[in-house]
């Protein structure tokens, strides 16, 4: 349905007004005045409280500073659409509406601590009621994409049993196409307009609800949520997280990341799916009492965003390294974004060019971040600290990062080895439990005294961190090992690549070819093929290391994607390989 016809309904219970429709300049007289007198509860790196749970500790808190006048006026929740719709949230507001959830969980659905719940909904106000109503009551929430089809729901829905399931019109009908073979699903709720058979209408269920609910005390070790991994190989494992997640985000160390205080306004553009979005549009922005900015956005479209940084008073921004790209290709020319100070990029490494385009063209620094659906945040390049061009980064406490060889032992700096973090003796805040229903796969990834990330990397003297690809992805050639992201990032700097992977291709002499696979920008859809992939080449050899170029080169109109977006290299190379 759209945004337009659900804000409608509930424009009583959500108080939304319209906002200017122009496109203008936001004035720093709209910023909000900073309140350092308060901060969330603190605790150190390596506290490890018995009983935490966010919604009481940290949501509530937050509240009570309204109640008290101890917080400044600015949303806890700003929503906006491309329609000019908003909806700006308090944290009272907030407090009031995700105690309904909880009941609406508990009492309606009959949903218990330990149930899983699938939350499958776009950028829309009702998924942080979702997931906060599931911290308050324990219930295990398990964010997806709205990219998913019928046969990726069902795989969720099965693997994990889930009890119950929110989402949108454009998903129940893919829903009820598998809801038959998923035996544990009891409730079906609807975020709509419009009612459908078999399902819950969670709006009015909401505005029914009572707001008086108390909140489990949850211990720190208890579950919380489930993030289903990328899969870019095999199918995805359930990341099953404590609510140490969202504690690890009250630690000094990942507050020293951002910096955020109680008057910023951080937007990040995270799909609802993934692991981001849980951290930085909910857990760390109101751990500091800011305001999370939302926009709707069914698309990424570089102009709308770049029109939404000048006309909101965003003070931090966080997007994935392809949208700072997207919106460099657009060639908008100098903008100075009246309000922001700060912005992080992560997903994959971004080039040290498109670093220096972006600070000659904003003023400001590309701050690289990085983790994993099992880790949360594990290495960035906090706030104010040098920056080093192509680097993720630092280890964040109480995360200790080394790079280690595949039996556990730590490499001396500038070797090249799998990225590891210490899980013995003790387990850190923050770390996932377990791969759910997976002890094979669990006990695969612990190597001696590490969790090993898959991915393989080096670290400088100072304790920066490099990135060099997925484990799997590294390609043999002629006794060199290189990785995809080296060749990519050398491709990405010619105009005629939009996008490419890069994967090994079987060669009797070699062993293994570096092939390209590349699509290109409309511009050079008509240049000769054969010129461009010489010419392509040649540019590889000049910007790294020649034996890295690709000797090979495919060009293609679209790279197969997991729904999270990652490139599914491992479907590429399976294709070279059954060629042979």
């Amino acid at each position: 349905c759209s945004a337009m016809q659900w804000l409608m309904r509930l424009r009583v219970l959500w108080g939304t007004h319209k906002s200017c429709h122009a496109f203008h300049l936001a004035p720093r007289t709209l910023r909000f005045p900073s309140v350092s007198a308060t901060g969330a509860p603190r605790w150190n790196d390596h506290d490890r409280p018995e009983k935490f749970n966010f919604a009481s500790d940290v949501l509530d808190y937050w509240t009570q500073m309204e109640k008290e006048g101890k917080r400044g006026p600015n949303p806890a929740l700003w929503w906006v659409n491309s329609q000019g719709d908003e909806v700006k949230w308090s944290f009272r507001e907030l407090t009031d509406f995700t105690c309904r959830a909880a009941n609406v969980f508990t009492q309606t659905c009959g949903l218990q601590q330990g149930d899983r719940l699938a939350l499958i909904l776009p950028r829309v106000p009702e998924w942080w009621l979702v997931a906060i109503g599931c911290i308050r009551t324990g219930i295990i929430f398990m964010p997806g994409t709205t990219q998913l089809k019928a046969k990726d729901i069902l795989y969720r829905l099965k693997q994990s049993n889930a009890q119950s399931i929110v989402t949108t019109d454009a998903l129940a009908p893919e829903v009820d196409s598998v809801a038959s073979e998923c035996p544990a699903l009891k409730t079906k709720l609807l975020v709509s307009d419009h009612s459908r058979e078999g399902w819950l209408d969670f709006q009015s269920l909401i505005q029914s609800a009572s707001p008086d609910h108390t909140c489990i005390k949850s211990k720190t070790t208890d579950p919380m949520v489930i993030f289903f991994t990328s899969g870019t190989t095999g199918f995805p494992k359930m990341a099953k997280h404590s609510h140490g997640l969202a504690l690890r985000h009250s630690f000094p160390s990942s507050r020293e990341v951002l910096q955020l205080k109680a008057s910023d306004v951080l937007w990040c553009l995270s799909d609802p799916g993934w692991i981001l979005a849980a951290v930085e549009t909910m857990i760390e922005p109101w751990t500091a009492g800011s305001t999370v900015f939302i926009h709707h956005l069914p698309q990424f479209d570089p102009k709308v965003i770049v029109e939404t940084l000048f006309k909101y008073p965003i003070t931090q921004y966080i997007a994935a390294s392809s949208v700072f790209r997207m919106i460099l290709q657009e060639n908008f020319g100098r903008y100075v974004f009246p309000t922001l100070e700060h912005c992080s990029t992560g997903g994959e490494a971004v080039l040290p060019e498109e670093q220096e385009k972006w600070r000659q063209r904003t003023g400001l620094l590309l701050h690289q971040i990085y983790g994993q659906s099992e880790t949360g945040l594990t290495c960035a390049t906090p706030r104010g600290s040098q920056v080093k061009p192509g680097s993720m980064g630092k280890a964040i406490p109480p995360f200790d990062v080394q790079i280690i060889d595949d039996k556990g032992n730590i490499l001396p700096p500038n070797t090249e080895g799998n990225l590891g973090i210490r899980i013995k003796p003790t387990k850190p805040i923050g770390l996932f439990m377990l791969y759910e229903n997976d002890p094979a796969k669990t006990a695969k990834v612990e190597c001696g005294d590490f969790y090993n990330t898959g991915d393989k990397a080096t670290i400088d003297e100072e304790g920066y961190i490099w990135f060099l690809g997925r484990d799997d992805d590294i390609i043999n050639a002629s006794g060199y090992r290189i990785g995809p992201a080296e060749v990519e990032n050398a491709l990405a700097e010619h105009p005629a690549v939009a996008e490419s992977a890069v994967v090994s291709s079987p060669d009797p002499i070699r062993g293994q070819l570096v092939k390209a696979f590349i699509v290109l920008t409309p511009k050079f859809l008509s240049h000769d093929p054969d010129q461009l992939a010489k010419e392509l080449q040649e540019h590889v050899k000049a910007v790294t290391a020649p034996y890295k170029y690709p000797r090979k080169v495919e060009f293609v109109p679209e790279l197969p994607k997991t729904v999270t977006g990652k490139i599914k290299r491992n479907e590429l190379r399976e294709k070279e390989f059954g060629q042979m």
